[in-house]
């Protein structure tokens, strides 16, 4: 496929197109970039009157896959919600769920996949919601954690280097587009990837960051493009994905311990080989650009995925700002 074929692709797909949602949501509750929390980032970061920030996450799940995968979306409630404590620079604390079901039968496979991941990564559930007379399944979840150095999405600047950094042991779930990283990982070693980007905040290495969520890699990076005021140029040659991955499903899909971080170009060799030192898979995959588009480029080729200037995804007036809210 063409960079320009690709890039039709992913801009109609759903995985890319349900993040509208985000702004419409956000317009009626009043929110913008400079709310509390600044909406945009990962998790809501608010300062601790000692230093420091306490975390705030949550996620909720598409029906069909809860009821299609109700065990790896118990471990997804957890999974998604430490990554994006991850991707703040941060630690998880806590976890609370919320599950509604029709019974009690259909309810056990999406708590032991919570329980299970609860204890593989370490981090309690001390609470939730449950309702075991609903007409069908859902659920959602709720983690908090604490940071002492934020990774942003509000500050990859032009000429930033662009890493991807993508966990490549694991394998496909059924039908949707999830890729499962920690299938037969042990505990330490999942704690310890995880560890990885709050060392990395720690350090000063990365500038900007998000972790890689529904909408891929292509989504993901229109975000942290969006959030930060800049545009993209990524290198389609240059993605590392499991062998035999088709690459527009590759774009779009959920890596479950995937990043982009946007570094300056000095630490991108330090980043890429603190991720290779855990056997994950970091490369450098493009830059950032004084512009606002989300460029795919290959052999020659250029093609625009998403202008956020011109079709804003996120909308919370933030495109002008410069400022360093959480340095």
């Amino acid at each position: 496929m063409t960079p320009a074929r690709i890039a039709a692709e992913l801009a109609a797909h759903p995985s890319i197109l349900g993040k509208l949602d985000i702004a419409e949501a956000t317009r009626i509750l009043g929110l913008g970039s400079r709310s509390d929390g600044r909406p945009g980032d990962d998790a809501a970061a608010l300062p601790r009157p000692e230093g420091g920030w306490d975390l705030f996450a949550a996620e909720a799940f598409i029906p069909a896959f809860v009821a299609d995968d109700p065990w790896f979306a118990g471990w997804c409630g957890v999974m998604v919600n430490l990554s994006d404590i991850a991707a703040m620079g941060g630690y998880a604390t806590a976890i609370t769920d919320m599950i509604w079901a029709p019974d009690a039968a259909a309810a056990l496979p999406v708590l032991e996949g919570l329980r299970a991941a609860s204890a593989a990564y370490g981090v309690p559930i001390v609470g939730g919601h449950t309702n075991l007379r609903a007409p069908s399944l859902s659920l959602s979840v709720a983690m908090t954690g604490r940071s002492g150095a934020l990774i942003s999405s509000f500050a990859a600047r032009p000429d930033d280097l662009l890493i991807v950094a993508i966990d490549l042991r694991g394998d496909w779930r059924p039908r949707f587009d999830n890729w499962f990283a920690a299938s037969g990982a042990p505990e330490g070693r999942l704690r310890g990837d995880l560890a990885l980007l709050a060392s990395l905040a720690e350090a000063r290495l990365v500038r900007a960051g998000k972790d890689i969520s529904q909408g891929g890699i292509a989504g993901t990076s229109l975000m942290l493009a969006e959030c930060s005021g800049c545009g993209f140029d990524i290198d389609l040659d240059t993605l590392p994905m499991p062998p035999g991955t088709e690459l527009a499903r590759w774009m779009r899909a959920f890596p479950s311990f995937g990043f982009l971080l946007s570094v300056q170009p000095s630490d991108a060799k330090e980043v890429c080989s603190r991720f290779d030192d855990r056997g994950i898979a970091a490369a450098v995959i493009g830059h950032a650009t004084a512009g606002s588009a989300i460029d795919f480029v290959q052999g020659g080729q250029r093609a625009t995925f998403w202008d956020w200037q011109r079709r804003p995804y996120l909308a919370l007036g933030y495109a002008h700002e410069k400022d360093e809210i959480h340095a």
